[in-house]
């Protein structure tokens, strides 16, 4: 089932809402689940309630997994440019979309701060960091990246679809290569191969490989996705559902 409700968000000083998936067998069982966060959660589970008319198709893959988890979708700020504030980490004086005030650090320090607690009191999770993951897509993947290398503590895995990386690369990048990952760290990173153009398809998976070495390094895993004839859009991340959830919780050795 999916249960929706309002959450304050006094740093942004707005009403937010949170769209929680808990599995078919939460209501039968004492078990605890591992927990997912994302990005964006009006595009995950239903298509009439998806900004493009186009959903993730999240609940139907989820209620199909032998060991499904709970996920936490917290939904986007649409008005004017707020998600383009609120899903920047940093403070940018300019961009392709004009200047951003970096709010992203904020929303992740409300996230680890305040949902996440309430998160864990309310339901039967597993708060530990290793069955904390974060996910999101475009502006996004960009926080789910920034959350696991900022607030690697908390989260231990993150999958970042179609990150908008081109935004702050520089900034993100420090974040990797100077954030003393803990070695259990997981991060799945893609994008369609029809997002770009050929240049820029190089130029992005060898940045991608760049930031895959980067964590193996620190003793990290990492996954780089291309996906054949994927556009920027919910059918092609719906699509990756099977293959960043099975890297998230799969035994390492049952990974390609």
């Amino acid at each position: 089932m999916i249960d929706r409700f309002p959450v304050r968000m006094d740093p942004l000083n707005r009403l937010g809402w949170v769209d929680v998936y808990l599995p078919d067998d939460y209501f039968y069982s004492n078990r605890r689940y591992p927990v997912l966060y994302m990005f964006d959660g009006q595009n995950l589970f239903f298509d009439q309630q998806a900004t493009f008319g186009r959903s993730w198709g999240l609940k139907e893959f989820l209620d199909s997994c032998m060991d499904p988890c709970i996920v936490v979708g917290l939904e986007c700020d649409p008005k004017d440019q707020n998600r383009l504030h609120e899903y920047t980490p940093y403070p940018l004086a300019e961009t392709f979309f004009g200047a951003t005030v970096g709010a992203g650090a904020v929303l992740m320090e409300w996230i680890v701060q305040v949902l996440k607690p309430m998160i864990d009191h309310k339901l039967r999770t597993w708060p530990q960091r290793e069955a904390t993951a974060i996910a999101g897509s475009s502006m996004g993947g960009l926080m789910a990246f920034f959350a696991v290398t900022r607030h690697n503590s908390v989260f231990s895995k993150a999958a970042c679809l179609s990150p908008s990386l081109f935004l702050c690369e520089e900034e993100i990048s420090r974040e990797l290569e100077h954030g003393g990952l803990d070695p259990d760290t997981r991060i799945y990173w893609s994008f369609g191969s029809k997002e770009l153009s050929a240049p820029m398809r190089v130029e992005a998976e060898m940045l991608l490989v760049e930031y895959k070495w980067a964590l193996e390094r620190q003793g990290g895993l990492g996954k780089v996705s291309i996906v054949e004839d994927g556009s920027h859009n919910e059918e092609c991340w719906g699509k990756q559902n099977p293959e960043y959830y099975r890297f998230f919780w799969n035994d390492p050795k049952d990974l390609d």
